[in-house]
């Protein structure tokens, strides 16, 4: 926010809380205060806030801008997976791009399920595409850069698909609708054999022959269960 916004701030919270007292000095302190926001955002916490009380400090202001903030990225459901090249210092600062996009609103509400099918997409509101958000959008990709969808599936468990629960490459496994941290097991064990020239296993033909042999011991009688320790 500059000096100027700063100044018809204070005048609009006048004009909403007309007994509330201004001096020459209000506009300065307050523009130091609501330098980090918008304008935007600070006129629509001030008619939120005069709503509901006669007086409005500028600590109410960014209370409720930090509210709606964080409303947004709430309901962005922002998912960035990473790229297994980035340091831990560009992994941060792209997370932050990221939060700080939704927190401006230029990443529309979307489902955890939306997101991780988008890959390196965006999600936007419906019909965002045109008009003049299609340039701020198109600002936030540049700003956030693009959200890596193709991986090398020798050495990122990310870059193939989830044989436990579907995820497509590039996206994160998922328990339940959550968004696990880790992949799930298979996945891991899917990218080392894949790595070392191996064939993928079938779980499920594994798990039958266990059940089998486990069924098949079941039926031995004593007689029969010495013989096999004896012969194993």
């Amino acid at each position: 926010m500059t000096p100027e916004e700063a100044i018809l701030i204070a005048k609009y919270v006048a004009s909403a809380c007309p007994q509330q007292r201004f001096n020459e000095h209000t506009p300065d302190v307050w523009g130091d205060i609501l330098a980090p926001y918008s304008v935007t955002d600070a006129r629509a916490a001030v008619v939120a806030v005069a709503a509901r009380q006669p007086f409005v400090s500028p600590a109410e202001i960014v209370t409720e801008i930090k509210a709606r903030r964080a409303e947004r990225i709430a309901l962005a459901n922002v998912v960035y997976d990473g790229d297994h090249t980035e340091t831990g210092a560009e992994s941060a600062t792209a997370i932050r791009q990221i939060l700080r996009a939704a927190g401006d609103g230029l990443l529309g509400p979307t489902s955890i399920t939306n997101a991780l099918g988008a890959g390196d997409r965006l999600a936007l509101p419906p019909g965002a595409d045109h008009g003049p958000y299609e340039g701020r959008a198109a600002a936030a990709r540049a700003a956030i850069g693009k959200m890596p969808s193709t991986r090398d599936a020798t050495k990122d468990p990310r870059g193939r698909a989830c044989r436990r629960c579907g995820a497509a490459p590039g996206s994160s496994c998922t328990t339940s609708g959550q968004r696990r941290r880790d992949v799930h097991p298979v996945r891991l064990e899917d990218t080392q054999r894949a790595a070392a020239g191996l064939p993928l296993l079938d779980h499920d033909q594994e798990q039958a022959r266990i059940k089998a042999a486990s069924a098949a011991a079941l039926d031995l009688n004593p007689v029969d269960q010495e013989q096999e320790a004896k012969a194993s």
